[in-house]
């Protein structure tokens, strides 16, 4: 049984007014959408809830208003290219006259409310816009897991106002990130990249606990590298955290999980695409180069202890990846990781921006077992920590 309530829990919907929170933020150019990722993960719960006669309401939030109203963020710009992937019409509600509007609408329509942030209350979960989108509705779906990491009162404030589910996206998200952390089979590998340190410490801290193998690569490694007495030329380090990636080093001998920092590494003296390059031992790096991606015999010792292993959970690229030829190391374990999925060796799920740049560049996004598009709520999951709209979601 699992620890929330889905939309098999919910009986007889029809006629019900259905509050169905989505992430509709979606990256705009020139007034199109110029990436529906988001929107198309919301598919799947909207049709479902309309097709059992529900009358669905969607809340979500667009940009950054700061509770004032703002034409440039209304959801407005984000009701057509919505219905058109919906196939199905979708009405625009104003957050004025909400209630009435919403009294108009018949079992099966779908209706997006306007941007909840235009309320000042909504990022402070203040009760009284609790209650006032509680009145609109009788039940309420979360379905928005990259919102999950924030309190607010459409992402958490509601689940104690009305029954509360989760929608089919984030069920989905929650049963890949139970297999992948949560209750995996073992041995389980994870996947750190990334510019620094600093901003994946709790990550890298929580993980030593939970994997047996942590893979290390990205700017970050430099930092761990130089933490071993490498010196590492004139790389990305944050030099005043090295006593840090040390102690994390001390925590996974502990915890009995093998920490792989890269042994050859592909150097350049300027960063730009495609300078002049060499692969060199992680002991040869000259003062005036630096280190931009991981060398090609530690990418395939990776491989192998990646073929060991039963789960994968991957945040972050191995190199400078939007520069080539440095995303040679990222595309290359990406691909053996994306085939032993296939094979059904692996459970394999990733997340984060960069991560999901990354796996669609090395053209593997699809054979991933989960990919998350969640940025933010991701990397609090990976750091152990509650994330309050799941948290709010429990039976």
């Amino acid at each position: 049984m699992k620890p929330f309530k889905t939309l098999d829990d919910m009986g007889d919907i029809a006629g019900k007014r259905v509050l169905v929170r989505e992430d509709l933020n979606v990256p705009m150019d020139g007034g199109q959408v110029s990436d529906d990722t988001r929107l198309r993960a919301a598919l799947p719960t909207v049709s479902e809830l309309a097709d059992r006669g529900a009358i669905v309401v969607v809340l979500a939030h667009f940009g950054r208003p700061k509770g004032q109203r703002n034409p440039e963020m209304s959801l407005a710009l984000v009701t057509r290219p919505f219905s058109q992937l919906l196939g199905r019409p979708v009405r625009f509600i104003d957050d004025q006259g909400a209630a009435d509007a919403i009294a108009t609408m018949q079992p099966g329509e779908v209706g997006i409310l306007e941007n909840t942030r235009f309320d000042a209350g909504e990022e402070k979960n203040d009760p009284a816009t609790v209650d006032r989108l509680a009145a609109l509705g009788d039940l309420y779906v979360n379905d928005a897991f990259s919102a999950a990491h924030r309190a607010h009162a459409s992402t958490e404030g509601l689940a104690h106002k009305l029954p509360a589910f989760a929608g089919r996206s984030m069920e989905a998200e929650l049963d890949a990130l139970e297999k992948a952390l949560g209750n995996p089979e073992h041995p389980v590998a994870a996947v750190v990249g990334g510019a620094k340190v600093s901003t994946k410490l709790d990550v890298l801290k929580h993980l030593v606990g939970k994997v047996d193998h942590l893979i290390i690569g990205g700017g970050m490694a430099n930092t761990f590298l130089a933490a071993r007495g490498v010196d590492v030329g004139k790389s990305l380090c944050e030099h005043d955290l090295t006593g840090t990636a040390d102690e994390i080093m001390d925590a996974a001998d502990k915890a009995g999980c093998t920490v792989h920092l890269p042994y050859d590494v592909v150097v350049a003296k300027e960063f730009r695409a495609n300078p002049e390059t060499r692969t060199v031992n992680v002991h040869e790096v000259a003062a005036d180069e630096m280190i931009l991606d991981v060398g090609p015999s530690a990418v395939e010792a990776l491989a192998d202890v990646l073929k060991t292993c039963r789960t994968l959970v991957w945040n972050g690229p191995m190199g400078a990846f939007e520069t080539p030829p440095f995303d040679a190391a990222t595309v290359a374990l990406a691909k053996t990781a994306a085939a032993l999925t296939k094979e059904g060796q692996l459970v394999s799920v990733a997340g984060g921006g960069d991560t999901v740049a990354a796996l669609n560049q090395a053209g593997v996004a699809g054979d991933f077992s989960f990919v998350s598009t969640a940025g933010g709520a991701f990397l609090e999951w990976m750091e152990g920590r509650e994330l309050p709209g799941v948290a709010a979601l429990s039976r």
